[in-house]
């Protein structure tokens, strides 16, 4: 008997190791924080029992079935029109060639987004990889042409990552870029995934909610709740999610990051006050996950609380994390923004969106 429970725990062993050899050789998985950046993290308001948390109860699964069960319809279920039939419609902007004076804002699909502002060049979850996941074979981008790739961006004043998954985070996006990185923020506990890929750490500057960085005499940089959840590899929450508020003397402009709706959207209207641009997540929702991503009108809403003047939707357009179909976020928000006081802005990816221009107007090009 004593023999036989050795045998078994030998192949359990070994079946652990196997399973975990990806993750070992793999450094897209990054590193959560370990040593003496995970006792300061410790000392945060969000983080207890071992882990980051939101403001409110907030779980992932909110469906009816099994999470097994979800998890195999969404895998072997296909959803008629996830994916465009053809290559999306792009302009393809040289961004370095942009006026630097000119406040400018350049969705680069999904949630990647290229920001002139205060004279400042700031690159946003930027995800230049053909995929979104830790394997290449996974999660493919939709197809056509994706014109922007490290090598031909302008230098970096500030890379901002809202929190660390995939879509948000890419290895091979951020190593490419490290030559012309100058600054990064992000929230707790993501800056040690930049440092285990070789970034400089005296670039990172990590923040809890409700904190700032300066970054000029006119760019101040507030990280804001978000209503999310973490994690590169199997264990989660282990960094923070946040989003952010770029506020200069003449301009406040917000980026939601990844978040469920919740009541930080109007605590951060009360404190900042009238917002000119926000960016916000408007895809990739599901009623099985309703907490972590917001339907269409719950982004309007958001938009709302948030005393945006204008609403520029991201979150789609690129990677098929959901089981609504590929324009269906835009149909939804324009729906449910006729309503609203905001000026709701659909750039083509690559379209440069003037912040100045009140004017400014764009087609229905996913129609």
């Amino acid at each position: 008997m004593k023999k036989r429970f050795i045998v078994c725990m030998v192949v359990v062993m070994i079946i652990a190791s196997a399973a975990s050899l990806p993750f070992v050789l793999n450094p897209g998985f990054g590193q959560p924080p370990q040593g003496v950046q995970l006792s300061e993290i410790e000392t945060s308001p969000q983080y207890r029992d071992g882990q980051f948390h939101n403001a409110l109860p907030t779980p992932e699964y909110t469906g009816s079935k099994s999470l097994l069960a979800a998890w195999w319809g969404f895998l072997m279920t296909k959803t008629q029109n996830a994916r465009p039939a053809a290559p999306l419609p792009l302009v393809k902007t040289d961004l370095a060639s942009l006026p630097l004076e000119q406040e400018t804002l350049v969705w680069l699909g999904h949630s990647s987004w290229y920001l002139q502002l205060a004279g400042k060049r700031i690159l946003i979850d930027p995800v230049f990889s053909n995929y979104a996941a830790p394997f290449s074979f996974l999660n493919k981008a939709f197809a056509g042409e994706y014109p922007w790739r490290a090598e031909t961006m302008p230098d970096i004043d500030l890379l901002i990552i809202s929190h660390d998954h995939y879509d948000h985070l890419d290895y091979a996006t951020i190593k490419a870029l490290m030559p012309k990185v100058k600054r990064v923020v992000t929230p707790l506990g993501v800056g040690s995934h930049l440092r285990y890929w070789g970034m400089d750490p005296t670039l990172i500057e990590e923040r809890d909610w409700d904190q700032s960085v300066r970054i000029s005499d006119a760019l101040t940089v507030h990280v804001l709740p978000a209503r999310h959840f973490s994690g590169r590899g199997l264990k989660r929450n282990q960094t923070l999610w946040g989003s952010f508020m770029f506020v200069t003397p003449q301009k406040k402009v917000f980026y939601s990051g990844d978040s469920g709706y919740g009541p930080h959207f109007s605590a951060i209207g009360e404190q900042f006050g009238q917002v000119d641009l926000a960016i916000m997540e408007n895809g990739q929702y599901d009623m099985d996950w309703k907490y972590i991503h917001m339907l269409p009108a719950e982004t309007a809403q958001a938009a709302v609380d948030l005393n945006a003047q204008s609403v520029v939707p991201g979150h789609s357009g690129r990677f098929v994390l959901a089981k609504h179909t590929w324009n269906d976020p835009l149909i939804q928000l324009t729906l449910a923004s006729k309503d609203k006081n905001y000026r709701l802005l659909t750039p083509e990816p690559g379209e440069p969106i003037r912040v100045d221009d009140a004017t400014q107007q764009f087609r229905t090009w996913w129609e």
